[in-house]
């Protein structure tokens, strides 16, 4: 049984910051564990042109504890104006990395979302010429579909034209959490790749919904299936490298979840790769979290892997049950439960 694991510093690559004083409170969570990470835009207002990005990178970086050498990379808030003279900017930026499409009102602070890709096709022609990648909250909006149903409307009504309308596009198909989501990318190898979150490897709807609902556990794309999660499974430790880590870790504050309409995010930047550890552990593929943490994502974004290196123990630990959060409490992911990993 292997006891200690060395990797190659991972990244993260989708993660959540907020600002201001919620920013502060939980960049040092990742800073710890990860060299770099893709960073949300969905602030209120988003982060839609070049020159915020450029500013709220500032913020990231102000916020950091102590001598750290994280790395925000930076992405736009894809919305139905976004021009391709925005697109070449960022494209010569050296701070911006990808674009993100949210459908309107599709998750937290969406409302500013694109409501039909089609309206973007300028931006992402560019994009593809650019070589930059589209990342994709994978879900419709329509009210009248399933919500267990939207990831798999998306890929026929959305991803699928999009991919055979704009073949050169780039596209990371965000925090994934069906089967359906894993045979379509799988079905566009280096075109198309994933991010997997810690969440819908360990859990399942039955983790939200049975023996009553819990709130810290609701997220979106909502969890799925034990058939959908023994998909991702077997996807983030096939040695694929179209699947990396992508924790999108989003703080709420506990009132913010424990209310009669509860925010959708789960926050796993506290033990992120703890609990990827733990799944990897489970899945009994301990030798393939290395290429799913630490070297598929920087072979997709076409960037350097990095040269230092974390280690994990074996070794029993408690999560907390709660972390301050700019004058609130942050319940995390796992929160009173115990972790068999630990990093040192």
């Amino acid at each position: 049984m292997t006891d200690t694991l060395t990797l190659v510093r991972p990244d993260d690559w989708h993660l959540h910051l907020r600002d201001g004083e919620r920013l502060a409170a939980v960049v040092g969570h990742s800073a710890r564990q990860f060299a770099r990470a893709i960073v949300m835009p969905n602030l209120t207002p988003p982060v839609t042109t070049v020159a915020a990005a450029q500013r709220y990178r500032e913020r990231i970086l102000d916020a950091l504890p102590g001598d750290n050498d994280f790395g925000p990379l930076m992405t736009l808030y894809l919305t139905d104006e976004t021009s391709a003279q925005e697109i070449d900017r960022a494209a010569a930026s050296d701070h911006v990395y990808a674009c993100k499409l949210y459908p309107a009102g599709a998750t937290t602070n969406s409302d500013a979302g694109v409501t039909d890709i089609r309206r973007c096709d300028d931006a992402l022609a560019r994009m593809a010429e650019h070589g930059m990648p589209l990342l994709v909250h994978g879900e419709v909006t329509d009210d009248v579909v399933d919500i267990f149903e939207r990831e798999a409307q998306f890929i026929d009504r959305v991803l699928a034209p999009l991919c055979e309308r704009v073949p050169a596009l780039r596209v990371v198909f965000e925090h994934v959490t069906t089967k359906a989501a894993v045979q379509f990318v799988e079905s566009l190898p280096g075109r198309l790749a994933a991010t997997i979150t810690p969440q819908h490897l360990l859990l399942t709807r039955n983790d939200l919904l049975a023996g009553g609902l819990r709130p810290h556990h609701y997220c979106l794309p909502v969890l799925k299936t034990f058939e959908d999660r023994d998909a991702l499974i077997t996807a983030a430790t096939s040695g694929s490298a179209q699947f990396f880590l992508g924790t999108d870790s989003a703080p709420h504050a506990r009132h913010e979840k424990e209310s009669d309409c509860g925010c959708a995010g789960t926050y796993s930047a506290h033990a992120a790769i703890e609990l990827y550890a733990e799944a990897f552990d489970r899945a009994g593929a301990l030798d393939k979290l290395e290429g799913f943490a630490s070297l598929h994502g920087p072979g997709f974004y076409r960037l350097p892997v990095n040269r230092d290196t974390i280690t994990l123990t074996r070794q029993n630990w408690t999560v907390p049950a709660s972390f301050p959060f700019a004058g609130n409490e942050l319940v995390p992911l796992g929160a009173g439960t115990d972790l068999a990993w630990k990093m040192v």
